[in-house]
């Protein structure tokens, strides 16, 4: 046993929820965010005003009727799976050898996941990154045992559990979204708090909700609790951090507050409860719905890519046929859940908070 672990210490294999559920999964959020999320934002930018460059067919893969055409935005959405896939494996310190090859299992792995692939990109892209590290550089023909093995192992698996897994996390996406349609108020505070404290706990809630393809109603409510947060810490921690602050919880993250929680965790209660409200009133009063890209649902007012998906679903559904028009009720429940009813609910909160002495001076202060 001791020489199992000297080895995996001597590869820099830490097997730890920490390694994988923390590290792991916030590099493939950025991969996501990198590829589908930036060609989703480009398609729409170009779509809805007119850049001719931005809606121009640059490449054309196939012939005849399986021709595909892609544009820029298509071009960095088709490559979510190598991005994300290599992502991980810097996360996991790899060599680059092994990082390089995990570019073909990623891209394998995501096709074969079918809904579920972000899911199975993060399981079989872990897999594969270790066993590579632990081949690498055993060898006098390193270049070749190395690329080989990784590419190997990973597609071997993706073949064999991708679809499993891509099917299980498509299958309780579904079960989500279903129950969200069948009781919107309990489902929508269920939703909104939960993918709401994932999103300023040091993982990664933008991951999840792409790995389980969370849209519809329980996307708006996975919006919702994702502003709660940010927006929340925004303004409730005003008086401390002042506008850098606003704008670096507001469009940045709130995780920025992760320490000051772990110090007293009464300061998370306040956006807490405010998601917890704000969920049910996207789900029942505005039924506000993300039928854009699944990531978005997780990743709130960060760079706007929360409100940007939401009006990016509005935008598909009326193509589709699905919705007649952007009224302005969806606008002002967009502008009341996301922006408006976050910072003024938190804010009412932490009032007696801060008399009753949970919230302490500076308690909310973040580190220059």
């Amino acid at each position: 046993m001791e020489r199992v672990r000297a080895f995996l210490k001597r590869k820099n294999i830490v097997i730890s929820a920490k390694r994988y559920g923390v590290d792991a999964l916030g590099a493939m959020a950025q991969g996501l965010f990198c590829t589908l999320l930036v060609g989703t934002i480009l398609n729409t930018l170009g779509t809805q005003f007119h850049i001719g460059f931005l809606q121009a067919t640059v490449l054309t893969v196939g012939s005849g009727d399986a021709a595909t055409a892609y544009t820029v935005g298509g071009l960095a959405s088709a490559m979510v799976g190598p991005a994300m896939a290599v992502a991980i494996g810097y996360a996991l310190q790899a060599p680059p050898l092994v990082l390089f090859s995990l570019v073909t299992v990623g891209y394998a792995t995501n096709i074969l996941g079918g809904a579920g692939g972000p899911l199975a990109v993060l399981v079989i892209a872990v897999l594969a990154a270790e066993c590579g590290k632990a081949v690498s550089k055993e060898t006098k023909v390193d270049i070749l045992v190395t690329p080989i093995v990784t590419v190997l192992v990973g597609i071997g698996l993706a073949y064999v559990i991708a679809p499993p897994i891509g099917k299980a996390a498509s299958a309780v996406g579904q079960l989500i979204m279903w129950a969200t349609e069948l009781q919107p108020f309990f489902m929508g505070i269920l939703v909104s708090v939960i993918v709401g404290v994932a999103l300023t706990l040091p993982i990664s809630s933008a991951a999840i909700c792409a790995a389980l393809s969370l849209t519809g109603l329980a996307g708006g409510a996975a919006v919702a609790g994702c502003c709660a947060q940010m927006v929340g810490f925004a303004v409730m921690s005003f008086r401390e951090n002042r506008w850098g602050g606003l704008v670096s919880q507001g469009l940045g993250t709130s995780m920025l507050q992760m320490g000051n929680i772990v110090r007293n965790p009464k300061i998370w209660i306040p956006p807490t409860l405010a998601a917890a409200i704000t969920g049910p009133i996207a789900t029942c009063l505005f039924r506000m719905e993300m039928n854009g890209t699944p990531v978005s649902s997780g990743m709130g007012t960060c760079g706007l890519v929360g409100p940007i998906g939401v009006y990016t679903g509005w935008v598909n559904d009326v193509a589709e046929g699905l919705k007649t028009a952007v009224t302005g009720l969806d606008w002002l429940g967009l502008v009341l859940v996301c922006f408006v009813l976050p910072g003024v609910v938190t804010w009412l909160i932490s009032i007696p908070f801060r008399r009753m002495g949970w919230i302490r001076e500076n308690d909310l202060r973040l580190e220059e």
